[in-house]
């Protein structure tokens, strides 16, 4: 039986334990998906992404959560790139090119082992902010808007921010995805955020990319600016470096390898 190589990386970060840690699998073939849920669930991280070499040199990439398959994430693209960089599947001077559901996302390094992602801008609607998400949240928001499946919610200071205690069990209930921000207090970082994702199975994130697909554009109007450095004020924290530019946002971090290993079923198998 053929080895299945697994890794761990932690994303948005340049220390081990700290940023957010994904999974990133080699399955030889195409994978069931009852299959990879299986493995993200095994892994019990916020993401695990399974990628698949085409003939052209670029990748099948797709991201499943503990719970379910999703249609954008920015940490396990970032782990992705570093682990094909790193094991030497692609050459440092080659950028990652992944097809995904949301489109060709492409990844490159760039200067002291940063890594730029290539995504699509999410920016928000303002829209009137539903009485559950004010009761979930035991804050007043200034500003509340929705991008995809998520609430952004502007809050009125970064301590605010970080205070946030939310009813998961009232977000889960009302299937309420929630971005908080603010301005920062710290002079290193334009604006913080975290990220309540309850629905997909994470109750906060610990650094999350594709939020700020809709954090630049929402903060490249706020602050009338282009570039950002963001942090993600979670327990395990990390920065995210953030360029709009029309309807792309370009978001750079770092990444670091926690673990190699390989799993002992092959990917083939389908399961109920």
């Amino acid at each position: 039986m053929m080895s299945i190589r697994i890794y761990q990386v932690d994303a948005f970060t340049d220390e081990l334990y700290r940023g957010n840690p994904a999974a990133v699998c080699f399955p030889h073939e195409s994978a069931d998906p009852n299959w990879m849920q299986a493995v993200a669930a095994e892994m019990n991280l916020a993401e695990t992404a399974f990628l698949r070499p085409r003939d052209d040199g670029s990748y099948d990439l797709r991201w499943f959560t503990p719970k379910v398959e999703v249609d954008l994430c920015g940490h396990a693209t970032l782990a992705s790139a570093h682990t094909l960089w790193e094991s030497g599947e692609l050459s440092r001077t080659e950028p990652a090119q992944f097809h995904t559901r949301s489109g060709l996302l492409t990844a490159r390094p760039i200067d002291q082992d940063w890594i730029e992602l290539d995504f699509p801008s999410l920016p928000p609607e303002q829209v009137t902010a539903p009485e559950c998400l004010t009761e979930a949240l035991a804050a007043q928001p200034q500003y509340v808007g929705l991008a995809a499946q998520n609430h952004i919610v502007e809050l009125e200071s970064a301590q605010a921010v970080r205070a946030l205690e939310p009813d998961f069990d009232l977000l889960g209930k009302h299937n309420l995805c929630v971005i908080a921000t603010s301005v920062s207090d710290d002079p290193e970082f334009d604006f913080i955020s975290r990220y309540f994702a309850v629905p997909f199975g994470i109750n906060e994130d610990p650094v999350t990319g594709s939020t700020h697909c809709t954090l630049g554009p929402y903060w490249q109007s706020r602050l009338d600016k282009n570039e950002f450095v963001a942090y993600q004020a979670s327990a395990r924290g990390g920065i995210v470096k953030v360029r709009v530019a029309g309807d792309r946002t370009y978001l750079a971090g770092q990444a670091v390898t926690v673990l190699r290993g390989e799993l002992t079923e092959p990917a083939l198998a389908t399961l109920p």
